[in-house]
């Protein structure tokens, strides 16, 4: 019994404690899942998008705390640093080599909240729900739903 934890002292302290799902930190920026609020893609986050989404959470959960990706550059980090200050938000830039993510930005919580939508909506995918509706698809959508 005693060999067991000598063996997983020795093993802590040759390569660090042992982390829960960790491909899953990997992914998000060093956090989990269950505990994101709103991610922002590197695109999302060099195009300045998301920035009223993300000012709305953050008003939302005043004990939230943004990471970014810090292999985005700077100048397309800072208006996103500069909202995190004028809501009181603690921020973290995170530069992980070993690890490749297209994400730019999250939004999270220290605690589970299982948010079921967590990804800010593309434009083009906003762009593309509104044009399902429109025209003659649409409109007849439209008619044999109001007939129902």
């Amino acid at each position: 019994m005693k060999k067991t934890n000598v063996d997983e002292y020795l093993q802590e302290g040759i390569y660090g404690t042992r982390q829960t799902k960790p491909g899953e930190r990997k992914r998000y920026l060093g956090t989990l899942r269950e505990r994101i609020i709103l991610i922002l893609m590197k695109g999302q986050v060099m195009q300045e998008a998301g920035i009223e989404e993300l000012s709305q959470e953050m008003k939302r959960h005043k004990d939230a705390k943004l990471l970014l990706n810090g292999e985005v550059s700077y100048r397309f980090r800072k208006p996103y640093r500069q909202l995190a200050d004028q809501h009181s938000i603690h921020h973290t830039e995170v530069s992980n080599q070993e690890s490749d993510t297209d994400i730019g930005a999250i939004l999270y919580v220290d605690y589970a909240i299982e948010k079921e939508n967590i990804h800010m909506k593309k434009k083009k995918e906003v762009k593309e729900v509104e044009n399902k509706n429109s025209g003659v698809k649409g409109f007849l959508k439209s008619l044999f739903k109001s007939s129902n």
